[in-house]
């Protein structure tokens, strides 16, 4: 189970987890989901972003004038760092995760109504072009259900809010959950429903029912492994919160970093660390306790066997 990264560095999908969810014990399938173990990708469409692309709106002066300035320079150092994901939507669902973490922009110089994904550039894919892939992948495991998280919006206009609401309602349509109480795999099953979507920008979903507001991400902002460690155990201590939340097991880049070690890549930084990152995820809980762990969420998903660690946590339930 689980994707494997080779001596090469090739990181392999693996269509094993692809229907997890109907495959689960029977006992699990009316448990809510937020007290499920979940696995999801951290920012999951950096896997496509444009070489080409100028620096987003939302990062420093500074560095969009360097982008301009000097591109050929600045801009591959920026996506080998920006970079969090190489297997494509479709490989990550076939994978088993999820929960798919979807930084929405429009880029200043794209047409009116196209928007992108972003992490510090911009992709290539559109978002209506990947929503509409992520319902075909759906149609095809009909009793699969995925979380997906909308979040940054740089550069959205209202107008624009409204206009990506259209398109979510227009390509998934009935297999949208409302938002209410966490629902079941049972009761998600009896309403024909696949998709929960949370959408942090409060002003949009107090409009609309079929959004479900912003997931909280604990995200650790840490170099070091065992910082980053430190830090979500001291979340746990804090108390879980109420509905769906995830914990993130990805390490960040400071710029401290970066200038100490000019030829690597995020990818270099991260996958010497996953068997530490794995380690503490094989320790987790899922289930309504104060501590209990619920979405867990990686990058260079396909590197190890970190989505079927995460999967493989549910069944720490049958034994309570």
């Amino acid at each position: 189970m689980g994707g494997q990264v080779s001596a090469s560095g090739n990181f392999q999908g693996c269509g094993t987890n692809a229907d997890w969810m109907s495959a689960l014990c029977p006992l699990l399938w009316d448990v809510p989901l937020h007290h499920l173990s979940i696995p999801g990708s951290h920012d999951t469409m950096t896997y496509c972003l444009d070489k080409k692309s100028p620096i987003a709106q939302s990062q420093s002066r500074l560095l969009q004038l360097l982008g301009k300035v000097l591109p050929c320079i600045t801009r591959p150092i920026v996506l080998k760092w920006s970079t969090t994901q190489v297997l494509g939507v479709t490989e990550q669902l076939d994978a088993g995760v999820r929960y798919l973490d979807l930084r929405v922009a429009h880029m200043p110089e794209g047409s009116e109504n196209n928007l992108h994904f972003v992490h510090m550039v911009y992709s290539t894919a559109l978002v209506e072009d990947t929503l509409t892939e992520i319902s075909e992948w759906l149609e095809s495991h009909p009793q699969e259900v995925v979380i997906l998280a909308c979040r940054d919006f740089d550069g959205l206009t209202d107008n624009l809010h409204e206009y990506l609401v259209a398109c979510i309602n227009n390509i998934f349509g009935d297999m949208l959950c409302p938002r209410g109480e966490v629902p079941t795999l049972n009761q998600l099953w009896t309403r024909g429903q696949q998709v929960i979507l949370s959408y942090e920008e409060a002003s949009v979903v107090s409009r609309h029912r079929e959004l479900w507001p912003g997931i909280p991400y604990w995200w650790g902002d840490q170099v070091k492994p065992q910082e980053l460690i430190h830090y979500l155990e001291h979340m746990k201590r804090c108390g879980r919160p109420g509905g769906l939340f995830v914990a993130g097991i990805n390490l960040t880049e400071n710029l401290m970093y970066i200038l100490a070690h000019p030829t690597e890549s995020l990818e270099k930084m991260t996958l010497p660390n996953l068997p530490y990152l794995r380690a503490w995820v094989r320790e987790q809980c899922p289930g309504p306790g104060v501590r209990c762990t619920n979405i867990i969420a990686g990058d260079f998903i396909g590197a190890d066997t970190f989505v079927s660690d995460v999967i493989r946590l549910n069944d720490k339930l049958l034994r309570c």
